[in-house]
């Protein structure tokens, strides 16, 4: 049994078959999410040949730590934003034996929003180091906080697979 409804767990079930059939090495990079994506893809059996490693950076120091994210990057354009979500995607490769990259980060809510920033904008962005390209997604999610994080979650799993098929 699974803590991740059937149809997320498929499709983490299809990213991963999709990473072994070419032989790639996935690495996640998470902030409004937590680790859930990490968690999902890791809860499907023989997920190890395939998952590398999960980053849960949630703070702005984890996220220069761990994923080499500018402090300046962080000052100029926030936590969140496609800058960020881009060094995050771009440092996991960096820190990491995978081959492609998920980074998120937005606001889940129900605090923490603004006019410019509201609950519900989340960026994820996806690199890989084939063919060196990252590209940055902007979504605007409704609902409340488990809404967001599960929209999250299943489109960076949709953005993953996508990016695997197009290598």
């Amino acid at each position: 049994m699974s803590i991740y409804p059937a149809p997320v767990l498929a499709l983490a079930t299809e990213v991963l078959a999709a990473a072994r059939a070419k032989k790639l090495m996935l690495v996640t990079a998470e902030s409004c999410t937590g680790g859930m994506i990490a968690g999902c893809l890791t809860d499907v059996p023989g997920s190890s040949d395939v998952f590398d490693r999960g980053f849960i950076s949630y703070s702005y120091d984890a996220k220069m730590a761990q994923l080499s994210v500018e402090r300046k990057t962080i000052a100029d354009f926030g936590a969140v934003s496609a800058e960020t979500a881009l060094e995050m995607a771009e440092g996991a490769l960096k820190a990491s034996h995978a081959h492609v990259s998920v980074a998120v980060t937005g606001i889940a809510g129900p605090g923490g929003g603004t006019p410019d920033k509201p609950v519900g904008l989340v960026y994820i962005a996806v690199s890989n180091s084939k063919t060196g390209d990252t590209r940055v997604l902007k979504n605007n999610f409704d609902g409340d906080r488990a809404q967001v994080r599960f929209s999250t979650l299943e489109t960076a799993l949709h953005a993953l697979k996508e990016e695997i098929a197009a290598i």
